[in-house]
């Protein structure tokens, strides 16, 4: 959610034994071509919704708008559109970050008529993958068809943009994808955004089915050197101001930097957003030693049988069991 207090997504660095464990913000370039003020070209990181154009560019107008700058209500309730004219630019909606899910304000830039949003941070901070880490219970309906592209960019980029179209300045920009993809090898490369977290319900049952049907095919395409792949897990980081709550201590690690949410959104029983960190950090740590030993199809086996022998529903979701799942294969 974009202007929540207590969760803010980050890329993190974990150690853990002698594995080192990353979670990445995957970014493209934003380029400014006018007005000379603002010429250059700045960082900006890829919202993991919507259809990102992998590969390609796309060049347009920044448009600020009057109302609804949050984007959190339909801008047809303050007669505003953004639809580009024909043989205009298409314009790339810049609104502030706050208040409603990341998702809600790309869904009603996408139906004014913007062709991209760019959601300026509200706060000087590394920047962050924008995520809808609540989505099962935001009634977004319309996650699947958010066709625009989306980018979070920093505080002060966003003041200086503000600044321009304010100005009266017309503000050109180039959004690039091409350097977010990995440089090409004669395989085609993905990424797999997952969780290890086995107890969310329909989503979850969904991922666990995804990881048996899909793993055999995964695995010929990368033992053929036809794919490579990288799994990608999500965290969040406890607000300073609630590190000493109970949310913070039992969904997080190392003082409230590295959290996920409760698996069953109760404190008070089953496992905590803590052991959800811990797993998917030895899932990481496990994928980075299979691939430096040329074997990162075996990422694929440890999930699958993870998920199948150690459920929470059973209380096998531990430490051990993981190491008894890990000690199958020989890495």
């Amino acid at each position: 959610m974009g202007g929540r207090m207590l969760w803010l997504l980050v890329p993190v660095l974990f150690l853990c034994g002698t594995c080192w464990g990353r979670y990445v913000v995957e970014k493209n370039s934003l380029k400014v071509t006018s007005p000379n003020s603002l010429k250059g070209i700045y960082e900006s990181a890829i919202g993991n919704f919507g259809v990102p154009q992998y590969g390609g560019t796309m060049v347009g107008i920044v448009a600020y708008p009057k109302a609804n700058r949050k984007a959190c209500h339909s801008f047809k309730d303050f007669d505003i559109s953004y639809k580009s004219k024909p043989g205009g630019f298409p314009t790339f909606l810049l609104v502030d970050r706050g208040d409603c899910y990341f998702i809600t304000k790309a869904w009603n830039a996408q139906n004014s008529g913007a062709a991209a949003v760019l959601v300026a941070d509200n706060v000087a901070e590394p920047l962050i993958t924008m995520n809808t880490p609540e989505e099962e219970n935001s009634k977004a309906d319309y996650l699947q068809n958010i066709t625009i592209p989306s980018a979070l960019i920093s505080k002060s980029f966003g003041d200086r943009l503000k600044k321009a179209i304010e100005n009266g300045d017309m503000v050109s920009v180039n959004l690039d994808w091409k350097e977010s993809l990995p440089h090409p090898d004669n395989r085609v490369e993905y990424e797999f955004w997952t969780n290890s977290n086995n107890e969310c319900g329909p989503k979850c049952d969904s991922q666990i089915q995804f990881f048996k049907n899909f793993k055999g095919a995964a695995q010929i395409l990368e033992k053929k050197s036809y794919t490579q792949f990288t799994p990608h897990y999500i965290t969040w980081y406890c607000a300073e101001i609630f590190l000493s709550s109970k949310r913070c201590k039992s969904q997080c690690i190392n003082h409230g930097r590295y959290c996920a949410p409760d698996p069953e959104q109760d404190f008070s029983k089953g496992y905590d957003g803590k052991d959800v960190v811990m797993q998917n950090l030895r899932q990481v740590c496990l994928f980075k030693v299979a691939n430096e030993s040329g074997k990162p199809w075996l990422w694929w086996d440890y999930v699958t049988d993870f998920a199948i022998r150690c459920p929470m529903k059973e209380k096998k979701y531990t430490k051990g069991c993981a190491e008894e799942v890990i000690n199958v294969y020989s890495i």
